[in-house]
Order: C-alpha cells, then sequence, then structure tokens
C-alpha cells in the first residue's frame, strides 16, 4: 500500500503541451538559433579542411601521430555536420516520441 502513493505520484499528468505564440519574440530567437547552426556549419567545413590538411601532411611527412590526429578531425567534422544537419529531425523525432508516453 506504501508503494503504490509514490507510484500515483509518477503518473501525474501536468497537462503542458508546447503551444506557438506563447511568448514574444518567439521568431527573433527562431532566427537566432538558424543563425547559430549556419555560423556551426561554416565552423566545421573550415575543421574539416584544416583536419585534411594535417592528415595529408602526416602521410606525406611519415608523421603517424599527425596523420592520425587528421583522420580523427575527419570524423569528428563529419559526425558534427551530420548532427547539424539532422538536428531539426532529431529533435523533432524525440519530441514526437515523447508525446506518445501515457
Amino acid at each position: 500500500m506504501a508503494l503504490t502513493i509514490p507510484v500515483q505520484l509518477l503518473a501525474y499528468d501536468p497537462g503542458i503541451t508546447p503551444s506557438e505564440g506563447g511568448l514574444p519574440g518567439l521568431e527573433v530567437l527562431k532566427h537566432v538559433v538558424g543563425s547559430i547552426n549556419l555560423f556551426s556549419v561554416i565552423a566545421v567545413v573550415g575543421a574539416l579542411s584544416v583536419s585534411g590538411v594535417v592528415w595529408a601532411w602526416g602521410h606525406h611527412t611519415g608523421s603517424h601521430g599527425a596523420e592520425a590526429k587528421g583522420k580523427q578531425g575527419v570524423l569528428v567534422c563529419a559526425g558534427a555536420a551530420l548532427l547539424l544537419g539532422a538536428a531539426n529531425a532529431i529533435v523533432a523525432f524525440f519530441s514526437n516520441l515523447g508525446t506518445q508516453v501515457h
């Protein structure tokens, strides 16, 4: 009997759902976040270029450490570009998945 009370408290539904237009400045916030995303994509392109140069330089000079760091940088940049490009879809997917939890 004492265990059912905490379980009932966990099942409480506050009834809050996201609504658009509730606060002023939503369009400005969307614009700022979009600009940050664009800046991040440009930074990833620059980092990918630098990583490629380090990888090539390490390969041609026989520096295995530089070559490994260049490869690592290329993979990290590819992952970052994937996440930045898919950010809206990832958030939408998990948001929709979260609405299905009852």
